[in-house]
């Protein structure tokens, strides 16, 4: 296939009957208020956090295939038109709103985020941004194109510990980092399919919860909470908590597209669910200067601040692990976090979590520093950085062109696990230059009225 910046794009609907060819966008004027107007698909759980988060500004609109969800969001906002279907929420309300937040099922992320960036919306999406890589090359090139404003959903992002790791790194208090460790605890997989068939809910809307996925019976084991198993659905541990955790690497180092991904795995405890537990290992290439080099401008990211020294930096080799699976160093420290990051620099190591972080010498012993004058700047909140670089066209931290970035490489190791290959891959190409069996898992065949098409 051809590169997707070379792309335009048609999305085919069940509801449309037709295609809709991605246009130049016309912002649309705020209210009198100064307000957004929002639509937000998916109000339980995540989503209903996303919907929560929005709330300074109008949530016209809440969508959700789930009546439970969908009712007790609409008792805190009875101004907002109810929807299930996403696609007629944004057909209907096409002039209305503004934006949308998406926190649905991974396999629903691409579907609705193409169709709003058709529409001329601002997004919001959950991570991982999308199910598969070429999603995730057609969401870059849309986003790029037409020119709204995007985020992630990676919260944790906004904390004041990932800023002060980042000014750390980047001041070279650790010198050149060549090895990173990322790990978590546990590990979601589906097992064997189900063989019963209890009847679907009426609070559930089944066939729109598949979405794009291919016809299944209902059954608990995927809804509400467990198909992050499915590989239908989902993309296990790797795809659910990989882009919380590897942001700070991809943040610190300026980490873009790796070249290889090679993987350690427990066996699938059937092909459609995920493995119990899984060890990458992802080869990205030095980094030049930032806003130097074609493929590896950090700049353009707006993560480097006055009193940066960011420099780029050397080959890295990034090692993912989770299902109770850990870097040597904690088992030799007896560190018990349940999750982090453990960066290898030639003066020193850097381990951090979410919410602290810990200096070590070259020899594991602890190490105390000159901390560099902070130059990241406190977030105002990763939910209204997005909504105010909405009003001001200004730029958010998770923006979509960083946030494809990481989703491609999290995604990469799952393509590997199911390939059973090492993969070595081209970004510029979109593919695995080494494996045909590899480029299988790059797609996906979508549910008929679900396609995301192409035109070259």
């Amino acid at each position: 296939m051809p590169h997707p910046t070379r792309r335009r794009f048609i999305y085919s609907t069940a509801v449309a009957s037709a295609s809709l060819s991605l246009l130049p966008i016309t912002r649309q004027a705020l209210g009198a208020n100064g307000k957004l107007s929002i639509g937000c698909i998916g109000v339980g759980g995540r989503g209903g956090e996303d919907m929560n988060g929005v709330k300074h500004e109008n949530v016209a609109a809440i969508c959700d295939v789930d009546t439970r969800s969908l009712d007790k969001a609409a008792r805190g906002l009875p101004q907002a038109a109810k929807f299930r279907d996403f696609r007629k929420m944004l057909d209907k309300l096409d002039k209305q709103l503004d934006a949308v937040t998406i926190g649905t099922p991974d396999h629903t992320h691409a579907p609705a985020t193409l169709r709003a960036i058709a529409a001329g919306k601002h997004v919001y999406c959950e991570k991982p941004l999308t199910h598969t890589v070429r999603e995730a090359q057609l969401v870059a090139a849309a986003t790029k194109k037409y020119k709204v404003v995007t985020q992630m959903g990676t919260q944790i992002h906004a904390g004041d510990n990932y800023r002060r790791v980042v000014e750390l790194i980047q001041t070279g208090t650790i010198g050149d980092v060549n090895r990173v460790h990322v790990w978590v605890g546990g590990g979601w997989h589906g097992g064997d399919r189900p063989t019963a068939k209890p009847p679907v809910p009426k609070y559930l809307d089944w066939d729109l919860w598949l979405g794009p996925a291919p016809q299944r019976p209902y059954h608990t084991k995927y809804h509400p909470f467990h198909w992050r198993g499915w590989w239908d659905f989902g993309g296990g541990t790797l795809a659910d908590m990989a882009c919380h955790h590897m942001d700070i690497p991809f943040w610190a180092l300026g980490l873009r597209h790796p070249t290889s991904v090679e993987v350690k795995a427990g066996p699938a405890l059937h092909p459609e669910s995920t493995p119990q537990f899984l060890i990458v290992d992802y080869t990205f290439p030095a980094r030049t200067a930032a806003g130097s080099g074609k493929d590896n401008d950090a700049g353009h990211w707006g993560f480097l601040g006055q009193g940066s020294k960011f420099k780029g930096g050397p080959a890295v080799k990034l090692s993912w692990y989770h299902g109770d699976k850990r870097p040597p160093f904690l088992l030799e420290k007896n560190i018990k976090w349940g999750g982090g990051t453990l960066f290898e620099g030639s003066a020193g190591k850097l381990l951090t979590n979410y919410g602290q972080h810990q200096l070590f010498t070259v020899d594991g012993e602890p190490m105390k520093v000159n901390r560099p004058q902070p130059f990241i700047p406190k977030s105002i909140g990763h939910h209204r950085e997005w909504t105010q670089a909405c009003k001001t066209s200004g730029p958010t931290t998770c923006n979509f062109d960083y946030a494809t970035s990481l989703t491609e490489a999290v995604l990469l190791g799952n393509v590997a696990f199911r390939a059973g290959e090492k993969l070595e891959w081209n970004h510029d190409k979109g593919k695995v230059t080494n494996s045909d069996k590899a480029n299988r898992w790059i797609s996906k065949v979508y549910r008929k009225g679900w396609e995301i098409k192409s035109l070259v």
